[in-house]
């Protein structure tokens, strides 16, 4: 097996591992700022994680194994998406394929090690929030699937390096209907899955409204860290993953040096801007009831559907 794509996981897993911290800074800075707050800075989620990281993980009685193990499976699933998507480069592992299916299978199980570390220690709010998150999941996991296949039909694989290769190749097909309508799919998706607003407020103390909160209510210290952590991983994956299916120009195709120095340069940029925008769009929305959150993800869901109809219907012509 060639040496490149290894190096390139690594690089890519490093680089994501320092920009995500910083990405959750600049999110909440941004907020912070058109709320006309001052903000505690970009490098605060760095400094909560180094104090968490110092701290002894104080457990509940009775809890199972789950509550070690969870946290680490999290982050272990999602360094693996760090590792799989393109964010950097293009090459891929010939053994370990990005294919579709294989990364949206990876995180599944980060979204389950999510909630029954929500569930193992028995508390209600806990419970709520594993049950509201899996019932989300089960929606967005479909609407990824669906919208990024929409996207493969046209060069008939689902490997999402390919797509992207076939997308820099192509730039007409980046403008493109089909394009369009999935992208607008995966992007509710991710705005879903990684609990951001209008579906869940990532800044809300409530206990009736919040969902990824409630999950890490009783967890503290190191595990709290590892949980912090591999959300935040999760979100700065899927919001390249946009990133580089939106706007591709900047992935190494081949690589070398300067080539994947400017794939961090483009991923630095596309995912300081996906998230700023983020952050402000926030600030003007509201969150939507428990109970109206299917009808978004339900159109989100249709949008797919619509752009793999397109796609088939494009191709045949």
């Amino acid at each position: 097996m060639s040496i490149e794509p290894v190096v390139l996981a690594m690089v890519q897993i490093a680089a994501m591992v320092v920009l995500t911290p910083l990405l959750i800074g600049l999110m909440r800075q941004v907020r912070s700022r058109l709320e006309g707050r001052a903000g505690a800075g970009v490098l605060q989620p760095w400094r909560d994680l180094r104090k968490l990281f110092r701290k002894e993980s104080l457990r509940a009685p009775g809890i199972s194994w789950v509550q070690a193990t969870g946290p680490i499976v999290l982050v272990t699933t999602s360094l693996a998406l760090c590792a799989l998507i393109p964010l950097v480069g293009t090459v891929a592992f010939p053994l370990i394929p990005d294919d579709l299916f294989v990364v949206v299978g990876i995180l599944l199980v980060g979204t389950v090690a999510l909630a029954l570390v929500g569930l193992d220690a028995g508390s209600a709010f806990g419970g709520m929030g594993s049950s509201r998150h899996m019932t989300i999941a089960a929606l967005v996991e479909p609407t990824v699937l669906v919208a990024i296949y929409a996207l493969s039909v046209p060069i008939g694989s689902s490997a999402l390096s390919q797509i992207v290769n076939s997308r820099i190749e192509s730039p007409a097909s980046v403008a493109a209907p089909v394009s369009l309508l999935a992208l607008v799919a995966l992007a509710v998706a991710v705005i879903a899955e990684t609990s951001r607003m209008p579906v869940d407020n990532p800044a809300t103390h409530l206990e009736l409204t919040m969902v990824h909160e409630a999950m890490i209510l009783e967890s503290s210290g190191r595990d709290l860290a590892w949980l912090e952590l591999g959300s935040w991983l999760r979100l700065g994956a899927l919001l390249g993953l946009v990133g580089s299916l939106a706007v591709p120009w900047g992935l190494a195709v081949v690589l070398s040096p300067v080539t994947v120095a400017i794939g961090l340069l483009a991923l630095t940029v596309k995912l300081a801007l996906l998230g700023a925008g983020l952050a402000a769009v926030e600030v003007f929305l509201a969150k939507l009831r428990l109970f109206r959150v299917p009808e978004l993800l339900a159109g989100s869901f249709v949008l797919a559907l619509l752009a793999v109809t397109a796609s088939y219907l494009t191709v045949q012509a």
